[in-house]
């Protein structure tokens, strides 16, 4: 009977559980900037999460109680205290700051190296484009092995210099497309990125509008671009494309990226002239591989050189190839639309084998001579001795 009574004395010295009304209180407590610090020092080792996530986010939280959370077993108590020591970066610099600075610095240096990815990432996010925040965390959190931590830093803090950049890419290879997306990286940066990165990285490189690509460097990657088709886009619409680069690239795109560099305004008129021509000669030949001369009805035909000519296409040469290849429907088409007569005009002095006529509707055209012995032969089937020259 003693051993009974003594069981039940022992149990009813137990503490009991904190009820949801006690942890408010403490929680309120665990928040409040005027609470005593020493009552702040107990809440750090609470055995409430919520209550130590509070006292986490409380900025009058004391150095002690910073410490311990620091080390807390929940690492989204963690994460809260960092995004709060991270947040109060810029007001360290204040004077009279110098014992809270050091505190911070050190706690931060500690949560930089937490295991945790959410605990670094929240660092991170905060001090990313902050230009107070401590160099030595920057570059810490930039070599971070997790994306996540590191790529906010690299594409965004104001602190990494070039010869940063450049110490990075050789150190840790994977952050090549953060690099690459980071505004207004200098030439010698893209130069290490398109020597040593990726495909995936290159084309990144490309995309960015701001960064810095030497002409030498650009006729480079034109030149590797013939295996890597997803570069030709971005390519075409830099910002900056010498007349060189560009007429390379002409050779390579596909017939709507040829489009899109006949239609830059920034290449010298002559060779925009030429790029549209190559286009119009692109257009016919793919255009004939699609519809067989026999197979194109004549209204077919119209429609075509019509939607050629809205497009810039319709030239000379574009004539010239549609009747090498043996297209008469689409080359009286063409020579009609250009002229600006009706198609029966051109089938006319076809079907009247009118050297002259045909001539005739070329010269309306603004065309020169070297498209009329092709079209004499082909339109009105005159003999090669008959053509008018």
């Amino acid at each position: 009977m003693k051993r009974a009574s003594a069981g039940k004395t022992a149990r009813a010295a137990q503490p009991a559980p904190p009820t949801p009304t006690a942890e408010a209180a403490r929680v309120r407590q665990g928040s409040g900037v005027a609470t005593d610090p020493a009552v702040l020092g107990n809440l750090a080792a609470d055995p409430s999460a919520t209550v130590r996530a509070a006292l986490a986010l409380n900025p009058g939280a004391p150095p002690q109680a910073n410490a311990r959370l620091a080390q807390d077993p929940d690492e989204r108590v963690r994460a809260l205290l960092a995004h709060k020591l991270a947040t109060l970066v810029p007001c360290l610099a204040a004077p009279g700051q110098a014992v809270l600075l050091q505190s911070t610095w050190d706690l931060l240096a500690t949560l930089v190296e937490d295991t945790a990815v959410r605990v670094r990432a929240t660092i991170a996010e905060v001090l990313k484009d902050m230009p107070q925040a401590p160099a030595e965390l920057i570059l810490r959190l930039a070599r971070d092995t997790e994306i996540t931590v590191s790529e906010p830093i690299i594409r965004f803090s104001p602190l990494l210099t070039s010869a940063d950049l450049l110490a990075l890419l050789a150190e840790v290879p994977a952050s090549a497309a953060a690099v690459a997306r980071r505004a207004r990286i200098d030439a010698t940066v893209s130069d290490a990125i398109v020597a040593n990165a990726d495909s995936a990285a290159i084309r990144t490189l490309i995309e960015n509008q701001s960064a810095q690509i030497r002409e030498a460097t650009l006729d480079a990657l034109i030149a590797r671009a013939a295996g890597h088709t997803d570069w030709h886009a971005p390519l075409v619409r830099r910002p900056e494309l010498p007349p060189r680069s560009a007429c390379a690239l002409a050779e390579i795109v596909a017939t709507h990226l040829l489009e899109v560099l006949a239609a830059r305004a920034d290449l010298p008129s002559a060779l925009a002239g030429e790029l549209r021509v190559r286009l119009a000669a692109r257009l016919a030949a793919e255009r004939a591989a699609t519809e067989p001369p026999g197979d194109l009805t004549m209204d077919a035909a119209m429609a075509n050189a019509r939607a050629l000519a809205a497009a810039g296409g319709l030239s000379e040469q574009a004539l010239i190839l549609a009747a090498t290849q043996g297209e008469a429907r689409f080359a009286s088409a063409l020579l009609a639309v250009a002229s600006g007569q009706p198609a029966s005009v051109v089938d006319r002095a076809a079907s009247l084998r009118s050297a002259k006529g045909l001539v005739s509707l070329l010269w309306k055209a603004g065309y020169t001579m070297r498209a009329a012995p092709v079209l004499q032969m082909l339109l009105a089937r005159l003999s090669p001795e008959a053509v008018s020259r």
